[in-house]
C-alpha cells in the first residue's frame, strides 16, 4: 500500500508542478456564465413543477429500479419513453443510459471490431476516445474540422469505416460541418456517429433533426445533462442498432438501469421545449448582444460557448480568478484538457444572462485586454 501511495503521490506531485493539478471545489456564488444550463431550466419554476407534479402522483418514481435491464430494471415506463424519444428525432429507436460518456462508452466500446477503422476529429469528447480504446478497431484522428485531411484518411482506411463528430465542439464552441461530411461518410461508405451533447435543446433536438439528417447518420448521441437541465443520454439509431447494444454493450449490460422518474422527467422535458421554443430563442439574442463586444472570440458567431484565447494555464487561471472576484464565473479550460498553448477562457451564454450581466463580463474582459 505504501509503494502505490508514493506512485500516486508522485504523479499528483509532477502534476502540480506543470501547474495543472484538478481538485474538487465548492459551488460558487456568482453569476453564472460556466455551467452547461444554457436554457435555464434548473432553475425554471414552472419546469420544477412539472417534475413535482409528476412525483406527487406517484412517488414510486423516485425508488430504484433494482437491477440492470435485462435483468429486473427494465420497466414500460423506460420503454415507453425510449419510443418516445425516437419518435420526437424521428429516428427508428432509442436506448437510454445514465450519461452521455456512458453512452459513448457503449457504443464505441462494442460496434467497431477488430479489423474496422475509426476515424475520430481531434477534439472529440473524452468519452469516444476511451470508448476507442476498448475497441480492437484500428483508430485515427483527423485534424479539427479538417475535411480534406479526413478524406486522406478515408480513402486509406480498411474494413468497416466509422467517423466520429461533434455537432458543437465543447471546448472550442465551433460547428462540424454536418452536410458535407455526411456526404464525405456516403461516398465512402462509412458510418457516421454525431454526438449532440451541446446542441441539442440549443438548436432544436440537436442539428442532426434540425438539418433533416437521420436517415443519413448511423447514430446519433442526445444529452440531457445541458439544456433539458436533467441527466442521461439517448443513443439513437436503427432497430438493429438498438438490439445490437442490448446484446453486445457491457456499458449497458451491466449497469442498475435508471428509475423511471428519470424516464418520466425527460418525457417532461420534451415537452416543456416544444411549449417554451422562446427560450432557445432568447439564447441567440443573448450570444448576439455579446458578440458584438468586440471581444476577440475563437468560437462561431451563434454557440452558447464562447472562447478566449488566453496561451498558459497560469494566466487563464489568474483570469478566471480576477473575474470571480468580481462574482462573474467563467472557466479555465488548460492542458492536458486542450493542448498546451491553446489555453483559454470558456463562457457559457444562458438565456437568463441579463443585459447588465453580459455588460458586466464585457467591461471586465476588455480591462484584461488592455492592460
Amino acid at each position: 500500500m505504501h509503494q502505490i501511495n508514493q506512485r500516486l503521490n508522485k504523479a499528483l506531485a509532477h502534476r502540480t508542478d506543470l501547474d495543472m493539478l484538478r481538485s474538487l471545489k465548492a459551488p460558487k456564488k456568482g453569476i453564472d456564465f460556466y455551467s452547461n444550463d444554457y436554457l435555464g431550466l434548473t432553475h425554471n419554476n414552472e419546469f420544477h413543477t412539472l417534475l413535482l407534479e409528476a412525483i406527487n402522483t406517484d412517488p414510486s418514481l423516485l425508488v430504484g429500479a433494482t437491477g440492470s435491464r435485462l435483468i429486473s430494471g427494465n420497466s414500460a415506463c423506460t420503454m415507453q419513453t425510449e419510443a418516445f424519444i425516437a419518435a420526437k428525432h424521428k429516428a427508428a429507436a432509442a436506448l437510454l443510459f445514465p450519461s452521455g460518456f456512458m453512452a459513448n462508452l457503449a457504443l464505441f466500446s462494442s460496434v467497431p471490431k477488430r479489423g474496422d477503422t475509426l476515424l475520430m476529429d481531434e477534439f472529440i469528447h473524452r468519452s469516444v476516445r476511451d470508448g476507442a480504446r476498448l475497441s480492437a478497431a484500428q483508430g485515427y484522428r483527423f485534424r479539427h474540422n479538417d475535411l480534406n485531411h479526413l478524406e486522406q484518411l478515408l480513402k486509406k482506411s480498411k474494413g468497416t469505416t466509422f467517423i466520429a463528430i461533434e455537432s458543437l465542439y465543447s471546448m472550442e464552441g465551433d460547428f462540424a460541418d454536418l452536410e458535407t461530411i455526411v456526404a464525405l461518410a456516403e461516398r465512402y461508405q462509412s458510418a457516421l456517429i454525431v454526438d449532440e451533447a451541446h446542441a441539442f435543446g440549443v438548436f432544436g433536438y440537436g442539428l442532426v433533426a434540425h438539418k433533416d439528417l437521420q436517415e443519413r447518420v448511423f447514430a446519433t448521441v442526445i444529452t440531457y445533462g445541458k439544456a433539458m437541465g436533467l441527466h442521461g443520454s439517448a443513443i439513437l439509431g436503427s432497430h438493429s442498432l438498438i438490439s445490437y447494444l442490448v446484446n453486445f454493450a457491457a456499458a449497458f449490460i451491466y449497469t442498475t438501469a435508471l428509475n423511471d422518474f428519470h424516464a418520466v422527467s425527460l418525457r417532461k422535458g420534451y415537452e416543456f421545449l416544444a411549449h417554451y421554443p422562446e427560450l432557445a430563442q432568447t439564447l441567440q439574442q443573448r450570444i448576439l448582444e455579446f458578440r458584438t463586444s468586440g471581444i476577440p472570440l475563437l468560437s462561431a458567431a451563434n454557440s452558447p460557448i464562447q472562447t478566449l484565447l488566453v496561451p498558459s494555464s497560469t494566466a487563464a487561471r489568474a483570469l478566471q480568478m480576477e473575474l470571480e472576484k468580481q462574482q462573474l464565473l467563467t472557466f479555465a479550460v488548460v492542458s492536458p484538457t486542450v493542448k498546451a498553448g491553446t489555453e483559454r477562457l470558456r463562457i457559457c451564454l444562458h438565456a437568463f444572462n441579463t443585459q447588465a450581466e453580459l455588460d458586466q463580463l464585457t467591461y471586465a474582459l476588455r480591462n484584461y485586454l488592455t492592460t
